[in-house]
């Protein structure tokens, strides 16, 4: 399993940004200060507030609006599935291709920004394809 601990500013914004995207929200593992959001079976996202954050660390949170600290990709089974997952975002207010987007035929992403900056891409490609065009 891949915990993704990711500072928040508003956890309640930051949950239902995510919820929009379709994470769920694991009740277990979530109180007034963290948030643990499901992307799958295995990718789970730790939403924190920043004083729970700095728990764990003692470096400097850095504002991911402004910074990069970290760009995260996540798979898709298809190029409508990374188009559908982009829409979500924007219906959510996210940002839109804050990288820029890939298409190289056998292989497709874009990318949103959540409400605190952090950077998500969604990727598609065709393994047999990509085979084929890495041997050429």
């Amino acid at each position: 399993m891949i915990f993704v601990n990711l500072p928040v500013s508003d956890l309640p914004r930051a949950v239902a940004f995510y919820e929009a995207v379709g994470a769920t929200r694991n009740p277990q593992f979530s109180d007034d200060t963290a948030a643990c959001m499901v992307l799958s079976d295995i990718i789970h996202v730790m939403l924190l507030t920043h004083d729970k954050y700095r728990q764990f660390t003692a470096k400097t949170i850095v504002d991911a609006k402004t910074a990069s600290e970290v760009l995260i990709c996540i798979s898709a089974d298809s190029r409508d599935e990374v188009d559908g997952i982009i829409g979500k975002a924007k219906a959510a207010g996210g940002g839109l291709d804050p990288t820029p987007i890939q298409d190289f035929g056998f292989m497709y992403g874009r990318s949103y920004e959540d409400p605190d900056g952090h950077i998500w891409e969604v990727m598609w490609m065709d393994m047999a394809a990509a085979k084929t065009a890495m041997a050429t």
